[in-house]
């Protein structure tokens, strides 16, 4: 998979700071949201968040001048990640390439639920990030389709959906949660 830009890393790119000590402080507001995002749900305080990426609920307030605009960002940021991460692994084995690209989008699943509600799923933002999302990780099944190693019978809509149903519930631990995944996508590999 050639190295490309996806839709959502040019969003990503135009919102970031370009000086140093605004970037700095944008990131680390980004991950003390998706922290908090995971841990409470999406009805956290920005005081809270502010206090985790330590900055004043000032420099929160100037780079996400509402509450929406910092799920937003949180939500396209993590999609980026998930996008380089279909980057990252494509020069992979194709079996291995589409479980390390799914066991990142498991980590994923877990800020988008505690944004989701916040977002409408017509939005531009959520549209731009599906639309990456399917553009990096749809050749990752496709590829091992191919390989025969994965089932020809599915789509990736078809492999999202089962993924994020399968950690749409509570679990006991990851190990868990890793054992469930597990069964699940050996019934995707073909063959088994």
């Amino acid at each position: 998979m050639a190295a490309q830009p996806f839709p959502i890393s040019e969003i990503v790119a135009s919102r970031r700071p370009h000086r140093r000590d605004a970037a700095r402080n944008y990131d680390a507001l980004l991950a003390a949201a998706r922290e908090a995002f995971a841990e409470k749900g999406a009805d956290v305080s920005l005081e809270d968040i502010a206090r985790r990426a330590g900055v004043g609920i000032g420099t929160l307030y100037r780079n996400f001048p509402t509450r929406r605009n910092l799920f937003e960002s949180v939500y396209a940021d993590e999609v980026n990640a998930l996008c380089q991460v279909a980057l990252d692994v494509a020069e992979l084995e194709p079996w291995e390439a589409l479980t390390s690209w799914l066991r990142r989008f498991v980590d994923y699943t877990v800020t988008k639920r505690a944004i989701r509600e916040a977002l409408s799923n017509e939005s531009d933002i959520f549209l731009t990030c599906r639309e990456s999302m399917f553009q990096a990780g749809g050749p990752l099944l496709e590829r091992a389709q191919e390989a025969g190693e994965a089932r020809a019978d599915m789509s990736f809509d078809d492999l999202l959906r089962m993924v994020a149903g399968i950690t749409a519930t509570t679990f006991l631990d990851d190990a868990q949660r890793d054992r469930v995944l597990a069964v699940a996508l050996d019934g995707v590999r073909a063959g088994r």
